[in-house]
């Protein structure tokens, strides 16, 4: 069927110009085909939040019926996506942090020419009508080599940000040595003076000149027509950076957490950190706060800033890293979730899945995570980065009816609006239709017709599968 139809396809987008009007009502008669969808994302396994929605996305795409293509740079290729049937281009590079020559990762991380290729090539092979670009990553191992193909592909493309990256060089909008958010405009002469990062001065300067190359070179923002935000707070951060006439979308992340029913003990259990024990996550915040009231703070994760942490709090309890069945049983088995973040985050899964689980979350206000909790009711607000307001919530949480209360009221908010993959997918679904609608209205009436062929062309072969 589909060989037949490559022969027609002239003739047939000949006899359309002729007779413009008969030939939309016949495109129009035709239901919308699959989407195929290429995923880009740094990582091709789950190594954190960023890569878990991007693969998660990918699944529930293809559950759907459509036909995502998930393209990264650094393997191994996560294990879910093989079982769903995804389709993977895995080019088995490494990332910046694991390669071991600083040259070619420097360079890599400037303009990485094998992935910026190995995406033209890629497509170049898809269907003009029925393809979206969708870039989750590309600071840790992409690069901002991915901007012309795009461009060259004149595919709809949308950006979802799980981070800072495209505007700011350490990509949160955080000085690391003074442990505070940097309010500098990006690439300034203040920010170029500025040392940011937790390592040398030299690595701030590569990673100003990296933003630089993305942004003036490659404009890689300017590759984009659409961007996600996941959270409110997030949206205020990125508004006013965007380009001229980009479309802006709210979009929370999708969360894989089975529903437990309330917690049936809500009162015993820890007050805990679960996360990345890094600076910027605050663990010595909730340490020091722990301390000023005698509590012996408990920690589920690793990290740069835990031989700090144990050296500077030797009462702390730390569990390490753990499964993801044993974080969920540590987390629901737990009193309260404490997230002290120092910068302002994209949107805490961690919240989100306490929340699902019926678990209080004492969280900073400085941070996306506070969006998700109703300060009082399903939770508490902090002074982000005082950790005598952070002692005073952890006093707060020793009353044993608001935690009940607390737990309960999470249980609920969550499991009212409850952010499935599903859930996830068919917001994605219609942000793409719409993409493609927009797409489809600036190109020119031959170009349409010849579009509405590649729709059908495209049915035609998914129904032949």
């Amino acid at each position: 069927m589909t060989a037949d139809f490559d022969q027609i396809a002239p003739n047939l987008i000949d006899s359309f110009e002729l007779e413009p009007d008969s030939a939309k009502k016949k495109v129009s008669a035709f239901p919308h085909p699959p989407l195929t969808v290429v995923i880009c994302v740094d990582h091709a396994a789950t190594t954190g939040g960023q890569a878990k929605v991007a693969a998660d996305s990918a699944i529930g795409l293809k559950r759907q019926g459509h036909r995502p293509i998930l393209f990264a740079a650094a393997g191994p290729i996560a294990p879910e996506l093989e079982a769903a049937g995804v389709e993977v281009i895995c080019l088995g590079q490494d990332d910046l942090h694991g390669n071991a020559s600083r040259m070619a990762a420097a360079i890599q991380g400037t303009w990485n020419f094998e992935a910026g290729a190995a995406l033209g090539r890629l497509l170049a092979s898809l269907p003009r009508a029925t393809t979206i670009v969708h870039v989750h990553g590309w600071a840790k191992a992409l690069s901002a080599a991915i901007a012309p193909p795009i461009r060259a592909s004149g595919l709809p493309a949308i950006y979802t940000f799980h981070e800072y990256s495209l505007f700011c060089p350490s990509g949160g909008f955080y000085n690391y040595p003074k442990s505070a958010i940097c309010h500098l405009e990006p690439l300034s002469a203040a920010c170029w003076l500025s040392q940011c990062n937790p390592w040398s001065y030299g690595r701030k300067l590569w990673k100003n000149t990296r933003l630089l190359v993305a942004q003036k070179g490659a404009r890689l923002p300017e590759a984009f027509s659409d961007f996600i935000t996941i959270s409110d707070f997030q949206r205020e951060i990125v508004t006013l950076l965007l380009p001229r006439g980009a479309h802006l979308h709210r979009l929370s992340n999708p969360v894989s957490v089975a529903d437990l029913g309330p917690k049936s003990d809500p009162l015993s259990g820890d007050i805990i950190f679960i996360g990345r024990i890094s600076l910027e996550k605050g663990p010595l915040l909730f340490a020091e706060a722990a301390r000023k009231i005698g509590m012996s703070p408990t920690f589920i994760g690793d990290g740069p800033s835990l031989p700090d942490l144990v050296a500077q709090y030797p009462e702390a309890r730390i569990l390490g890293w753990q499964s993801g069945d044993q974080v969920r049983d540590l987390m629901r088995a737990s009193r309260a979730l404490v997230f002290p973040s120092l910068w302002y985050e994209g949107q805490p899964l961690t919240v989100l899945e306490a929340k699902a689980l019926g678990v209080p979350v004492i969280v900073a206000d400085t941070c996306a995570g506070r969006d998700e909790v109703e300060d009082g009711v399903t939770g508490l607000w902090f002074k982000g980065g005082d950790a005598n307001d952070l002692a005073c919530a952890l006093v707060a949480l020793r009353e044993d009816a608001k935690v009940a209360a607390m737990s309960a009221a999470a249980y609920r908010a969550y499991w009212a609006d409850p952010r499935t993959i599903e859930h996830h997918t068919e917001g994605l679904v219609s942000i793409y239709h719409g993409m493609l609608d927009e797409h489809r209205a600036k190109v020119p009436e031959k170009s349409a017709v010849r579009t509405s062929i590649d729709s059908i062309r495209a049915a035609a072969r998914h129904e032949g599968m």
